[in-house]
């Protein structure tokens, strides 16, 4: 079945994939592409709506982003965002000014809306603005729609054209009634009737894999993350037993996490699943390694000569399923890929084996590949996981990796994550972890002094993980984990929290 798309034409803008998921909100599918697309080619989409997104640039300098004027003359209704309006209108024969100093409006900002089909339905007069150039003097045939005070045209309109344009954010959170703003443009400008849901994502995606694949062979390579689990089980409902999962234990897993996974893909969805064991070949190749990119190195390498081992027992494999998702193609800019030898998403495949790819999310984006993997009945604690780095263990051990180390980690880290669901938090941060450092500090237990491991605790609030501020953890919850890891935890003695931003710091310490 094919889907109503609407286009959101990228700018440059930071919230561009943002407005996409808030598209995707309402039900409608979209897809992000360059504003640099030729105009035939938006025509042969055929899109029931544009979206122009905003950007850093200024739309009345020579080099600045522009699009061909022939896109408003194709009958399809576009919105402009913040740089969007300004770009629209300087095309258009209007005229856009650097702002003043007082002009200028950043954050939270009073409007007046005046009655148009984007703003139906909204009591609320706080939007999100970002700008410091303004439109002075309207396109003909516009009309403002919605002025602040010191912005006269915060909105504008071309009802006959359906052209409209808002000077603020509504995708962002902080703008109150944004979303209506998107959903009016999409059912009442569009004529949208919403056909984008989980349910025929599924079914379509099924029939598509089962017309792709046939009868020949496919690997996946399992890591028990999100993504990968989602593919896997998506797969292996179209194609049954021709697919074969390897999931690679390198013993630098979380707490039961290698039987959780055998437990939930061999167990529940009776899949064809090759669990490796072989913690001691990884961490006799980390012994006596302490620097961080030397670490990752090896357990890379490493995961490729496991991998290809395991699939040359299998014989010919035709197929090889990635968890690439929506964000990934975005950002790597790239088409479709027919085959590939090497790829991030399994660290790398042997230069000498060959598969054709199959990449059944490349669509979605992570809150829509949480809500498929729900529906096809993974149980929430792997769909609700925090992020987990390939690596694992062996960037959360700081300096050398030993089991030892490993298993410390792996216990304060277990106590943490249970006390954060215990007291309904874990859903609540994007990611939490604890971290190893090789650090021992004195303590005292009893009437006994210890000289044990420090262990550091992280958590942060997010959106993608390009930037993350630190979680104001409950002082209670803090001393709860605290005493119990030191309590609990043999080799333990002492907890420290991060408090720590991204920028300057990274999530992780390594």
């Amino acid at each position: 079945m094919k889907h109503e798309l609407v286009l959101v034409v990228d700018f440059g803008g930071q919230y561009n994939q943002l407005i996409a998921r808030r598209v995707r909100e309402n039900n409608v599918y979209c897809e992000i592409i360059p504003y640099t697309t030729d105009i035939d080619k938006i025509k042969a989409m055929n899109p029931k709506g544009i979206i122009f997104t905003g950007g850093p640039n200024s739309a009345y300098l020579e080099n600045s982003p522009k699009i061909a004027k022939e896109i408003f003359e194709i009958g399809v209704p576009i919105l402009g965002i913040c740089y969007g309006i300004q770009v629209m209108s300087h095309i258009l024969g209007g005229n856009v000014r650097k702002g003043t100093n007082a002009e200028k409006e950043y954050g939270k900002t009073e409007i007046a809306y005046n009655e148009s089909a984007i703003f139906e339905g909204i009591s609320t007069n706080i939007v999100w603005m970002s700008h410091t150039d303004l439109i002075d003097k309207l396109p003909e045939g516009f009309k403002s729609i919605a002025q602040t005070k010191d912005c006269p045209v915060a909105a504008m309109e071309n009802a006959e054209k359906k052209l409209y344009g808002v000077q603020f954010h509504p995708e962002v959170e902080h703008c109150q009634e944004g979303d209506k703003v998107l959903k009016n443009f999409l059912y009442n400008v569009c004529g949208v009737s919403g056909d984008w849901t989980t349910d025929s994502f599924i079914a379509d995606k099924i029939k598509e894999l089962k017309e792709t694949i046939g009868d020949k062979k496919v690997l996946c390579a399992l890591s028990g993350g999100v993504d990968s689990s989602v593919a896997a089980v998506l797969v292996h409902r179209a194609i049954g037993d021709n697919l074969t999962c390897v999931f690679v234990d390198h013993g630098l897993l979380r707490k039961n996490e290698g039987d959780d996974v055998e437990r939930i893909f061999r167990d529940k969805f009776d899949m064809n699943l090759i669990r490796v064991n072989c913690e001691d070949r990884f961490l006799g190749k980390l012994k006596g390694i302490t620097e961080p990119e030397a670490k990752r190195k090896i357990i890379g390498e490493e995961f490729i000569r496991v991998f290809e081992e395991e699939s040359n027992k299998l014989g010919k494999m035709d197929f090889l399923v990635q968890g690439t998702i929506y964000p990934d193609v975005v950002e790597s800019g790239h088409g479709e890929a027919a085959t590939i030898k090497s790829h991030h998403n399994v660290g790398g495949i042997p230069e000498d084996i060959e598969f054709q790819i199959v990449e059944p999310l490349r669509e979605l984006f992570k809150d829509e590949v949480r809500k498929i993997g729900l529906e096809l009945g993974i149980e929430e604690g792997l769909i609700f996981r925090h992020p987990f780095p390939g690596p694992g263990l062996g960037i959360r051990v700081i300096g050398e990796v030993t089991k030892e180390k490993c298993d410390i980690l792996r216990e304060a880290d277990a106590i943490y994550m249970d006390i954060l669901k215990e007291h309904g938090l874990y859903r609540e941060i994007w990611q939490a972890f604890a971290t190893l450092p090789d650090v021992k500090t004195v303590g005292v237990m009893g009437d006994e002094r210890t000289y044990a491991y420090l262990v550091g605790i992280r958590a942060v609030t997010s959106s993608d993980g390009m930037t993350s501020d630190w979680y104001k953890m409950p002082y209670d919850v803090l001393e709860k984990i605290s005493n119990r890891i030191v309590n609990e935890v043999d080799g333990a003695n002492r907890v420290v929290y991060d408090i720590t931003s991204k920028p300057p710091g990274t999530i992780e310490w390594e």
